[in-house]
């Protein structure tokens, strides 16, 4: 599918022929060399050359300076990766029904949430214009990535950290998990708290600098760490190079 702006701003989408895109679930280490062996596949997927947008939407809670020090590091980890790159300082929920943002956001291809609080980069971005043109985005073949928060973000549920009981509604990209980012820096038994929680989704546990590269309803695994799915008791870890069937979204 492909996005088209109005004269309202609004984004629509229209038939294409590109199967849908890929979204990046990245547990941590967005922007550091360690995460090349995960970004490079990531642009080799795209249909048409790179146009990466990065935006430190998640971060603008933690103060002036935070979300434009992030946003320099998306643009230099990308240039280094041979990519076109701009920073879209999209910071505020008014910012997100901008439509220009959304202009900017449809003329991409590649999207990247940097980390920082799940529950603001939630009510910035849902159903706002830029929202739509990011799904739009996906839809047309494109990748959306986001970690740490942004990875969070993109599932069907969301801990609300540190009050994971209950869980939020996530924006639902892939519809079926709920993602624990940092899966290797929590102890067990926080993990298993978590996991035993109520929820609907599948929760799955990523490790930093590593990614669950969801796409056709399946994933693949990529990174120096793990990806840990959890469905009551049992839990399944998943290695680089491991593909796995994606859980279906919870029936409503």
């Amino acid at each position: 599918m492909t996005a088209d702006d109005t004269t309202s701003g609004e984004i629509h989408t229209t038939p294409d022929t590109h199967p849908p895109g890929t979204v990046a679930l990245v547990g941590a280490g967005e922007y550091l060399p360690d995460m090349e062996p995960v970004d490079r596949p990531l642009l080799a997927r795209l249909p048409t050359p790179p146009r990466v947008l990065v935006l430190p939407t998640a971060a603008a809670p933690d103060g002036p300076g935070v979300p434009e020090r992030w946003a320099n590091m998306g643009v230099e980890h990308f240039t280094r990766l041979g990519a076109a790159v701009e920073p879209l300082m999209l910071l505020t929920r008014a910012d997100a029904d901008r439509s220009d943002y959304a202009r900017q956001i449809a003329a991409a291809n590649f999207i990247y949430l940097s980390g920082g609080k799940p529950r603001y980069l939630l009510e910035t971005l849902r159903d706002t214009n830029c929202w739509r043109a990011m799904r739009a985005v996906h839809a047309a073949g494109g990748v959306v990535a986001g970690c740490s928060a942004g990875a969070m973000a993109l599932g069907g549920e969301v801990f609300d950290f540190p009050r994971p009981w209950p869980t939020l509604a996530g924006l639902g990209l892939v519809p079926g998990v709920l993602v624990i980012p940092h899966f290797d820096e929590l102890p067990r038994y926080l993990s298993a708290a978590l996991s035993a929680a109520p929820h609907r989704s599948t929760v799955v546990g990523v490790d930093g600098m590593t990614a669950l590269l969801c796409s056709g309803g399946e994933g693949l695994v990529l990174g120096r760490g793990r990806v840990v799915v959890i469905a009551g008791r049992h839990r399944t870890e998943y290695r680089s190079g491991d593909r796995l069937p994606l859980p279906p979204a919870p029936s409503p």
